[in-house]
């Protein structure tokens, strides 16, 4: 009897922990926590953290990139720290509304079907979604992809616009499937090594990746045919102050110039949308 009153006690203390958790995740996505930003003095960012240059783990284990510059600058604002979580990007919005982060913040590009997930910030910079290839396979355009094998991240808009315009490229590749990839790391060795023959990817990441790495002359980069994208953060739809407060502390930012600093340390030149601009 004992033994089984101990089991009965613990079965109803896990039980009562896991409706906890989720009456806490529950009860972040369900009301506006701007109150609770301010009070503790810190929020949670869920991040990507091999997506250079936006985000990512430097050698010394430290965080560095654009968005992480960004975003220090935006809460120190409001006298709130930064606790950056990084996050599997195939389950992005889902730790967001589970209320595992606050934030996605990485390089996350707006689109309709992640508007009916998440809020938006405005934006705050353009990209663009381009095939990479290797020079030597002589593939110039996605024409050149017809039954290649073709590799992109999981999660990222890249597959989902592949998805979703088959078109463009999903009509063409080999067995009109993409290798999906945890991140473009894995995926860019994989093309480097021939496994793979092109590569979905954001522009910006391509660029970077390939110019620190002293490897831009022997690649390819193509506009992949899709629609321009924005990067914007991603909140709960229920914090609406928590975004009004991010899109004035962009324009601040942008108005006493360090914004233009902050953009030109990362990509030697201004990338910022007019929204940013106050245009």
């Amino acid at each position: 009897m004992k033994v089984k009153s101990i089991v009965i006690g613990l079965v109803g203390m896990v039980a009562s922990l896991t409706l906890a958790a989720c009456g806490s995740g529950d009860s972040a996505a369900k009301k506006d926590n701007w109150s609770s930003y301010e009070e503790s003095k810190k929020i949670t960012i869920g991040f990507d953290k091999t997506f250079v240059p936006m985000g990512f783990e430097e050698k010394n284990g430290q965080y560095a990139g654009f968005d992480i510059d960004l975003a220090t600058a935006v809460f120190d604002k409001y006298g709130i720290a930064i606790e950056w979580q990084p996050i599997d990007w195939d389950l992005k919005e889902t730790e967001l509304n589970n209320g595992n982060i606050d934030l996605i913040w990485n390089g996350y590009s707006a689109t309709d079907e992640r508007r009916e997930k998440v809020l938006f910030t405005d934006d705050y910079m353009a990209n663009l979604q381009v095939l990479v290839t290797k020079k030597s396979s002589n593939i110039t355009d996605n024409a050149g992809m017809k039954d290649k094998v073709l590799g992109a991240q999981a999660g990222s808009s890249g597959y989902a616009n592949f998805e979703a315009q088959p078109a463009i490229l999903k009509d063409l590749v080999k067995n009109n499937e993409a290798t999906q990839y945890a991140t473009f790391n894995e995926a860019l060795i994989d093309l480097k090594n021939d496994r793979i023959d092109g590569l979905l990817i954001d522009r910006v990441y391509a660029k970077y990746y390939l110019q620190q790495e002293g490897l831009i002359g022997d690649y390819t980069i193509i506009d992949a045919g899709f629609e321009k994208e924005a990067f914007a953060v991603g909140a709960r739809k229920a914090d609406t102050t928590l975004v009004e407060k991010i899109n004035a502390a962009f324009k601040e930012l942008y108005a006493d110039g360090s914004f233009q600093k902050i953009s030109d340390k990362w990509f030697g030149e201004d990338v910022a949308t007019d929204a940013v601009k106050n245009k």
